[in-house]
């Protein structure tokens, strides 16, 4: 028997969490990071009826050292070191002991810790994907200089995608609040705005460039303020796309428009998460570590995330 967190119903925000036993087979001792999009899934902002009783493990992200493994697993044994992305559909991070598939573990060096691993998977790999989708973006650097803007740029996704778009050669724009200005510029963006400025407010670059595309990690911006600051063929990658998001999306189709907002959906593959966890290993990408908090504090972690508040990656240990 071990201590795990579960929601137990929709729209119950941090609430919703309940600290119970699980009786299932225990395979890794796993610390997790928070990802604000099961909040999101349990908000009654995607599930309008609420109150309908449920019982998930939450939580996917996770690192820690494998304690048993499963018939034809062939790459793991009994204290390995590994990050893995867990189901989405059964979650199970915010437990002493998780579940993870083979196919989405990848091994972790020594010079990885267990909290730069938890906080990688889900944030890391939706950046990592943005970039991928913008044309002439490579993420070696031999492609083209494009010109990207980073909005929320010190949250969990937007501090990896200014590391890895650097990485790529790529010129930054990243929005964040004024505190958290000289994190954002020692991550290696070459220009920040304070979002609450009237030039922050209006997403303009310093500098008067163009977006080839925009990495919107935050909620509060239009397809109206972003499209005079895109250059011909830009787009906007949405990571947490609103049903307007959708509109805008088939409206921009439909009329075959150059300028488009692409709603993203990332799905997670093993070797972008291992091709990831070499870039902590070899020291050219980080996370940055907002706060660290015991399972038994789980809600108080979770109401941090939601509050939207957080510099970088929330950590829960077991």
């Amino acid at each position: 028997m071990m201590r795990a967190v579960q929601y137990n119903s929709y729209g119950g925000g941090a609430a919703a969490l309940k600290n119970g036993l699980c009786g299932h087979c225990c395979l890794a001792n796993s610390p997790t990071s928070l990802v604000p999009y099961f909040f999101l899934l349990f908000s009654s902002r995607l599930f309008p009826i609420t109150g309908y009783t449920i019982f998930f493990g939450a939580g996917i992200d996770v690192a820690g050292e494998v304690v048993e493994v499963g018939l034809g697993v062939k790459n793991y044994k009994a204290g390995h070191k590994v990050v893995a992305v867990l189901s989405n559909e059964n979650g199970g991070a915010l437990a002493e002991f998780a579940v993870a598939k083979e196919n989405m573990t990848v091994s972790r060096p020594q010079e990885v810790s267990a909290e730069q691993g938890a906080a990688l998977p889900i944030a890391g790999l939706t950046a990592h994907e943005c970039l991928l989708r913008i044309a002439g973006f490579e993420d070696d650097g031999s492609g083209q200089q494009v010109n990207i803007l980073i909005t929320a740029a010190s949250g969990g996704v937007g501090q990896y995608a200014v590391q890895l778009a650097k990485l790529g050669n790529a010129h930054v724009t990243a929005s964040c609040g004024a505190r958290n200005i000289d994190l954002i510029k020692s991550l290696g963006a070459d220009e920040v705005i304070d979002y609450k400025t009237p030039e922050g407010e209006a997403l303009k670059s310093p500098s008067g460039r163009k977006y080839d595309a925009v990495i919107h990690c935050a909620t509060a911006f239009p397809w109206s303020t972003f499209e005079p600051n895109l250059s011909a063929n830009g787009k906007v990658f949405d990571i947490t796309p609103r049903p307007t998001a959708f509109m805008t999306f088939a409206l921009k189709k439909l009329t075959f428009s150059k300028k488009q907002l692409v709603p993203m959906i990332m799905t997670p593959k093993k070797e972008k998460l291992d091709y990831l966890v070499k870039l902590v290993k070899e020291g050219k990408i980080k996370a940055v570590i907002d706060s660290k908090h015991p399972l038994s504090k789980a809600e108080e972690a979770w109401a941090k995330s939601i509050s939207g508040h957080a510099t970088g990656k929330i950590i829960v240990e077991p």
